[in-house]
């Protein structure tokens, strides 16, 4: 297998161009620069033959930058190109891998593994890389944009109680400092006993005064308690994506709707059940309440109904009328596991469409029975100057499943539907999302733990 070297003359100086291949192999290249920069003759690589594996939107070419990390979380890219991936189980005892790619082939040949918590959050703010487990919240230092082995972890909101339930604790950062973080609840529908067949909802459920919402933390300071965060918004039964827009200077989250409306009957047969309540996704304002446990949406009728557990029976908007709509809706159980507005620049930067617009990784579903499961698949949604979206979702990247997808790609009605058996059977899932400094997009899975680099290969 031959590999694709291009040669290209830059008259500036660029930011690391980061993770970049085109398959196993030698390349010729000029000597290596120092760290956090690329030689003025910059080496152009090539995507894998086969994308590693995807189906990109037109333009676009994939590598696989690591693979077999384990079962990958959300990911981040710093300033330098080191890539850092949060896992859900420990590897060799650790729950972070850094990947660096030292000898500017492309593909990540060091490898580092760190810390000793499992979880889902990633983030990079003021020099230090912020991560997560289900009980807290901590930090370490970046040195030249790497941790190091005796880089100590810096407790930042520690005490929090473990769920059974919507446990991970994504989260976001502002540029001024605000740390977001997402307290799914301990419930699917705030029930007196969860997920039976005619319990009825609590009223008023109690599990709002401590989950079901999205709290506000101070990113600078150490050893905080839940007590010290505020309670931003609420309403929200689980958002693992979150991000912030600087576009727009606010913060935005994907729900993942609740389960088990087929066990009511009447209207809510197992086909609704599975095509509703919609994933949400959600502009996200301080005091903003999108009505979990009470209402769910339909995204056929763009309307928040009430829950069949106070009284809904499809049709109800009842107490539903004042609560938050989603500024976007997409089928049930796609889960939106991770949430990225596009601000690249760089060598490999994306067309101008796809600046400040949003890319979202839809994890895959589990309970669409009996229809055809959902998600496995990237999407982009262009957004406007007013924070809100601009035109529909389109597929960017998809074939993470390594089954055949039904219908036409983009915005048909059947994209993102798979003739898939379960999520077992799924060679990968997309999960989390991250930016390279070249302008590149990295997508991590949660079957073994690839890594792929995303770059805008037409000729510009």
């Amino acid at each position: 297998m031959k590999t694709i070297v291009l040669l290209v003359t830059v008259t500036t100086t660029l930011a690391l161009a980061g993770p970049g291949t085109t398959s196993p192999g030698k390349s010729v290249k000029p000597a290596p620069a120092k760290p956090g920069t690329v030689s003025t003759t910059r080496s152009a690589i090539a995507p894998d033959p086969d994308n590693g594996g995807l189906k990109l939107a037109s333009g676009f070419g994939a590598l696989t930058f690591a693979d077999n990390l384990g079962k990958a979380r959300h990911i981040i890219v710093d300033k330098s190109g080191a890539v850092f991936v949060k896992l859900e189980k420990l590897n060799e005892g650790k729950g972070i891998v850094e990947l660096i790619d030292a000898n500017g082939d492309g593909r990540a040949d060091e490898t580092i593994k760190f810390g000793n918590n499992t979880g889902t959050g990633m983030g990079i703010y003021n020099d230090y890389l912020y991560a997560s487990s289900d009980t807290s919240v901590y930090r370490y230092k970046l040195t030249n944009g790497k941790v190091m082995e005796t880089t100590p972890m810096e407790p930042i909101i520690t005490g929090l109680t473990l769920q059974r339930q919507h446990a991970s604790k994504s989260l976001a950062i502002s540029p001024d400092g605000k740390l977001f973080v997402n307290f799914g609840a301990p419930s699917n529908a705030c029930q007196e006993k969860d997920r039976q067949k005619g319990s009825m909802g609590m009223d008023p459920c109690p599990i709002l005064e401590e989950y079901g919402g999205i709290w506000q933390f101070d990113a600078n300071k150490l050893n905080q308690h839940k007590a010290d965060g505020k309670r931003y918004a609420t309403g929200i039964r689980n958002a693992v994506a979150l991000d912030w827009n600087t576009a727009s200077n606010t913060l935005y989250a994907l729900q993942h709707g609740r389960d088990n409306l087929n066990n009511w009957g009447g209207i809510f047969t197992d086909e609704y059940s599975a095509e509703f309540p919609s994933e949400e996704m959600l502009m996200v304002k301080e005091g903003a309440d999108f009505g979990w446990p009470y209402c769910y949406n339909n995204q056929d009728k763009n309307q928040k109904l009430l829950a069949p557990e106070y009284g809904g029976d499809g049709t109800k908007i009842d107490r539903c009328a004042g609560k938050e709509k989603p500024i976007m809706a997409f089928p049930g159980h796609w889960a939106p596991n991770d949430l990225l507005f596009y601000t690249g620049g760089g060598a490999n930067a994306f067309p101008a469409r796809y600046k400040n617009g949003a890319f979202v990784c839809f994890h895959g579903s589990w309970n669409r029975a009996p229809l055809k499961q959902g998600g496995y698949f990237v999407a982009f949604i262009p957004f406007g100057k007013d924070g809100r979206p601009s035109g529909k979702y389109e597929v960017f990247a998809e074939n993470f499943a390594g089954v055949a997808e039904l219908g036409k790609p983009g915005t048909n009605v059947n994209a993102g539907k798979l003739d898939l058996a379960s999520p077992g059977d799924a060679k990968a899932r997309p999960v989390g999302l991250a930016q390279g400094p070249d302008g590149s997009l990295y997508i991590s899975d949660s079957v073994k733990g690839k890594v792929w680099r995303v770059m805008y290969t037409a000729k510009k």
